[in-house]
């Protein structure tokens, strides 16, 4: 497991360079007060008035004005290129939860890496901030309230088992899996459960959801165990 760069008992906000205003940084705030930059993201945190506690990446994408801003010993360069910035410092982080701002929107392959990301390191939990929705990779188990006729979509990322109730289209003796079944634009019935067998799913609700989804994570501490397939940091090439 790596080396926590950044340690808090509580939610933590990352904030990439990706498509997100102000108002994301500060609503993201408003739940995990303490801030991380993720390489490029620190204009976007800057620019939102947040003085990051750290920022980490490979630098490649970060205006040296914006860097010298930060106190060195807050400056963590990763320059390996075996992994996203996001992957670098999500593992980087221990905390209940992360909430994840600028890593979706602009480029495609981006938000695909990202989501990955949510995958590789699911013993992490993270919430990514998307302009009408928030993006989790579904926990063991999970209750929110949700108000009739909520969209509710499940894409498994690898193929999964799980139940549910507060679905109109309960999920109990599906094989989800990406090449055959999905299950995006289901609907809540109202408050809504779901158990997973295994991490591999991700679960896109409403972005009211993100102070439920914060509150769940930081109150339950069953989270996926770390996967052995985790990135390791090793030397740049």
């Amino acid at each position: 497991m790596s080396k926590a760069i950044v340690q808090n008992s509580g939610p933590v906000t990352l904030v990439g360079g990706g498509q997100a205003s102000a108002a994301d940084v500060a609503e993201a705030l408003t739940f995990a007060q303490i801030g991380v930059a993720v390489d490029g993201g620190l204009v976007t945190a800057l620019a939102a008035g947040c003085r990051p506690a750290a920022v980490i990446g490979d630098m490649d994408s970060v205006p040296a004005d914006a860097l010298a801003q930060i106190p060195p010993a807050r400056q963590h360069r990763i320059s390996e290129q075996y992994s996203t910035d996001f992957d670098k410092a999500l593992r980087h982080v221990a905390a209940p939860v992360v909430i994840g701002v600028g890593f979706c929107g602009g480029r495609v392959d981006h938000q695909l890496a990202a989501l990955h990301t949510l995958l590789v390191h699911a013993d992490r939990p993270c919430i990514l901030l998307a302009e009408r929705e928030v993006i989790v990779l579904g926990p063991p188990a999970l209750s929110l309230d949700m108000a009739a006729g909520d969209v509710v979509s499940l894409f498994p990322l690898v193929p999964v088992t799980g139940r549910s109730t507060g679905l109109e289209w309960p999920i109990e003796g599906l094989a989800f899996d990406p090449a055959r079944q999905i299950g995006t634009s289901n609907r809540a019935l109202g408050r809504l459960t779901l158990e997973m067998d295994a991490p591999g799913m991700l679960l896109i609700v409403p972005r009211r959801c993100l102070g439920p989804l914060v509150a769940h994570f930081c109150a339950d501490p069953v989270r996926w165990p770390a996967r052995a397939a985790a990135h390791k940091d090793r030397p740049a090439p």
